[in-house]
């Protein structure tokens, strides 16, 4: 059986790739046909993707490098690896929040602006540290808007930190909601968590939704002296809004990590050079989880933590499994299940989701679809792949 070819557009975690057994799977920077992609920050709007791509892992939680629409129109399963980074984020939004609390950023620039000899120096700091005090985070609030695997940490050490916590997603996930802890006080309007909170930390995806969500209208809501912590995205918040509640003293600082033009220079914002990710321990999960996806994929035909297709898992019930990608209308299963009756296979187990205008059907079969049979399954309407998976014994 010729192996898997699997084309590498980013350093991978070795600790990930080594879930691609040799035996099956080959990993590499030059493939032209390759079955999957792996990548992590590399731009894909402008690549040319092959035909012979059948999974795209995005080792890393957000896909706005990949241009996901056009690959569902192909059937091409797009993965993420939400959580496998949670930890490294949730403790850079601490480090952020301290920061903001006792004015580190300010304080550090005013150090490095310092001249003169030690008697001098430490003259003129006890003279000024006053400009930099600061405040403690016990019986603060936070409001979290985004409680998915990120928000939830955060939220989780806030509390531990002697914080009140307030949330709002109105998306939440049920598994989500079950670790969510009961302190949390949830509120199911965005304008609540702004008009209560001290600190505001942002956990959304970038959508329509969400562009501008922090605005100058809600920033006007908040408390003097607010902090927000955008560790989302940048399009999350309008920049003007932001830069004229600092110049005004609304609020206190504005915490990122992602540097512009116009926020870098600004005395009370901390703009990170997009550290989020950047820690070995995450890149290593991010590369695990993203690999035993795809790799499941491609064996099995499963789908688990996809952005564009549904969720979908089989158990192995018989040696032969085809897996269909298609649009969601009606009498879709139908058609397959006649082609593979008039084809003389039976149909041992089979599973069939939706998402959106996106179908997903695997089927066990008790014996071996010929290519007519597949032939026949493609050429339905709607259908936009098949593929017969490798046979297990």
């Amino acid at each position: 059986m010729a192996k898997h070819q699997i084309l590498i557009l980013n350093k991978i975690s070795s600790h990930g790739l080594k879930r691609l057994p040799a035996e099956q799977f080959e990993t590499g920077s030059e493939f032209t046909n390759p079955a999957a992609i792996l990548v992590r920050s590399a731009k894909m709007h402008d690549m040319e993707i092959h035909a012979s791509v059948q999974a795209i892992g995005r080792a890393g939680a957000g896909t706005n490098n990949i241009p996901t629409p056009e690959m569902s129109k192909r059937g091409i399963v797009v993965f993420n690896t939400p959580g496998a980074n949670a930890n490294a984020v949730k403790e850079l939004v601490l480090t952020g929040m301290l920061m903001a609390a006792r004015n580190i950023g300010p304080a550090m620039r005013f150090v490095d602006t310092l001249q003169g000899d030690d008697a001098t120096l430490s003259k003129v700091v006890e003279e000024e540290k006053k400009h930099f005090a600061g405040i403690e985070l016990p019986g603060r609030t936070l409001g979290i808007i985004g409680l998915g695997a990120i928000g939830g940490l955060v939220a989780e050490a806030a509390l531990k930190l002697g914080m009140k916590v307030i949330g709002y997603d109105p998306e939440i996930t049920v598994d989500a909601a079950w670790r969510l802890s009961s302190e949390v006080k949830r509120v199911l309007n965005v304008d609540d968590v702004f008009k209560h909170c001290d600190f505001i930390s942002l956990h959304v995806p970038l959508i329509d939704a969400t562009k501008k969500l922090v605005n100058s209208e809600r920033i006007g809501m908040m408390k003097n002296g607010g902090v927000v912590l955008n560790f989302a995205r940048e399009g999350v918040i309008d920049e003007q809004a932001v830069i004229e509640g600092l110049d005004s003293k609304k609020l206190r600082a504005y915490i990122c990590d992602f540097p512009t033009e116009r926020m870098k220079g600004h005395p009370n914002v901390v703009a990170l050079p997009h550290l989020g990710a950047s820690t070995a321990e995450a890149e290593d999960n991010c590369a695990v989880m993203v690999a035993d996806q795809v790799r499941d994929f491609l064996e099995n035909g499963n789908i688990t933590n996809s952005v564009n297709f549904p969720s979908a898992q089989m158990p192995r019930e018989a040696a032969h499994r085809v897996a269909v990608a298609s649009a969601n209308i009606p009498n879709m299963v139908g058609q397959i299940s006649t082609a593979m009756a008039n084809g003389g296979i039976n149909i041992h187990n089979m599973v069939n989701k939706s998402r959106g205008d996106i179908a997903y059907t695997m089927l066990d079969l008790d014996s071996a679809p010929s290519d007519a049979v597949i032939a026949k399954i493609a050429a339905i309407e709607g259908v936009l792949t098949v593929r017969q998976l490798p046979s297990v014994t």
